[in-house]
């Protein structure tokens, strides 16, 4: 595919701070953008062509491309979101009339395999989150992080990018900036509000800054790095209960499925996730049908009659 464009024309260039300024996307979110429209910008280039001239690209252009992302090995999750990208782009042009047709049209995603995220069971979420450490401002630090990811159901990058004064323990509460920078208040169990206390008791022997905000901090005394908290969690998980495999997106999994065990319901859980489409909360749960039904059974008040009624049907039959 060649390596990205250093440099973009100028309507990808508009397209960047579009989703920037108008759509308020996640700084990582944009950088997957920019990648994605770069290559595409490189594959153009190869066939004599560029975004530039968008009015000369047709939908084999589009085909050839995905095509070679197949060949290169490149996973249909990507290739699914390099198509959106492009679509999204393409839409933009349209949008500000700076071109009349859509190369994407009719072209259809590549069918995705979707495998169910890791989920842990009760004891060993509650065996991470109470691992048995020798007490240090270290421990307390990766202690709380656990804590929230697992029992307030925050992403990574929604605890890694708290600040200080976003935690008000007196409340019980986090306020929590999600992806499209939509915030959000996230609860805080009674654990997990002592975890914070301690951590931040300890906070001053990372050797901040006095300007330094983050809430969690490295060893270095800035804000956290999403690399070296995987590793945290990792060690949490060999050390709690000699488990492996196991990433902040298993504990934030394992909250969704243990509330829907627990009864709690779907919606509910949506806004505790912060998605703002219920079919991905679905893909977060791992709940077979007998337990859905024993949910229903025990909630809905006419549940258990209809129940009866099929049961002595299926008995007359």
């Amino acid at each position: 595919m060649g390596r990205p464009m250093e440099t973009l024309p100028e309507n990808l260039e508009y397209f960047l701070a579009y989703l920037d300024v108008e759509k308020g996307f996640s700084g990582a979110t944009l950088r997957a953008y920019g990648v994605d429209l770069a290559q595409w910008e490189a594959f153009l280039h190869s066939r004599g062509k560029s975004c530039a001239h968008a009015q000369d690209i047709v939908k084999q252009d589009v085909q050839a491309f995905l095509v070679q992302l197949h060949r290169q090995g490149i996973a249909k999750s990507s290739v699914a979101r390099k198509l959106s990208s492009l679509r999204s782009f393409f839409r933009f042009l349209q949008k500000t009339r700076k071109n009349q047709h859509n190369p994407c049209t009719g072209i259809r995603n590549p069918k995705q395999e979707q495998p169910q995220p890791g989920v842990l069971n009760v004891d060993q979420a509650l065996s991470l989150v109470e691992a048995r450490l020798e007490p240090s401002p270290r421990t307390m630090r990766d202690l709380a992080l656990a804590e929230l990811l697992y029992g307030s159901g925050l992403r990574i990058s929604e605890a890694l990018g708290l600040d200080l004064d976003n935690a008000d323990l007196g409340q019980g509460l986090v306020r929590v900036e999600g992806k499209g920078r939509k915030e959000r208040m996230a609860y805080l169990t009674v654990p997990g509000k002592e975890r914070l206390k301690q951590y931040i008791q300890q906070r001053s022997a990372f050797g901040p800054d006095v300007r330094e905000k983050a809430l969690f901090l490295g060893l270095r005394g800035k804000r956290l790095h999403r690399r070296e908290a995987a590793r945290i969690i990792q060690r949490l998980a060999l050390v709690s209960a000699q488990m492996q495999g196991v990433s902040p997106h298993t504990l934030r999994h394992s909250f969704a499925t243990h509330l829907l065990q627990g009864g709690a319901d779907l919606r509910t859980v949506q806004e505790l996730l912060g998605h703002s489409r219920i079919s991905t909360t679905q893909r977060y749960t791992h709940l077979n049908l007998d337990h859905v039904m024993r949910i229903y059974d025990s909630s809905h008040p006419k549940a258990s009659k209809n129940r009866s009624k099929e049961s002595r049907t299926d008995m007359k039959d």
